[in-house]
């Protein structure tokens, strides 16, 4: 088991030195995704802790099989530059879920691409794509969940 986090640790640490990303200081906008997580929206905003790293901060409204419920997520990203202006980002995360007569926490991840606008047309927007796979811990049980969602943010 050390050893592959110890290899984990060295493929990141590799993989961060293949290309510096331009992390924009703050971000905001909308995110908007499905998946069996089922639709809905979340506003969702991105901290630059440094060129590379990012912490994305999503507060959402969703709907599942009939009902209603918020969500609450947190992640930490490694972004990558693939081409100027154009990223993949990854990292742990967490989220809790509030239903109507229970809740949930989830841990998991994301995974994206993403497109910087203000990097070559000095456009303050950027457009991402993403999935992000949970497991979800309730009072009833686990379930796993899976969503991939659109992203458009305003950066500043």
């Amino acid at each position: 088991m050390m050893k592959k986090i110890i290899l984990a640790l060295i493929t990141l640490s590799t993989l961060s030195l293949s290309g510096v990303a331009q992390v924009e200081s703050h971000a905001i906008g909308g995110r908007f995704g499905g998946g069996n997580y089922g639709g809905g929206f979340e506003i969702s905003y991105q901290h630059g802790l440094s060129d590379v790293n990012r912490l994305e901060l999503d507060l959402g409204m969703n709907s599942h099989n009939g009902y209603s419920y918020f969500s609450f997520a947190g992640i930490y990203q490694w972004v990558w530059q693939l081409e100027e202006g154009f990223n993949w980002y990854a990292g742990p995360g967490a989220q809790f879920l509030g239903l109507k007569n229970s809740s949930a926490l989830g841990i998991g991840g994301q995974l994206g691409l993403e497109y910087n606008f203000n990097t070559n047309l000095d456009t303050p927007l950027l457009i991402s794509i993403d999935t992000r796979p949970m497991l979800n811990f309730a009072n009833g049980g686990n379930d796993f969940g899976w969503a991939a969602a659109l992203s458009i943010r305003y950066t500043f």
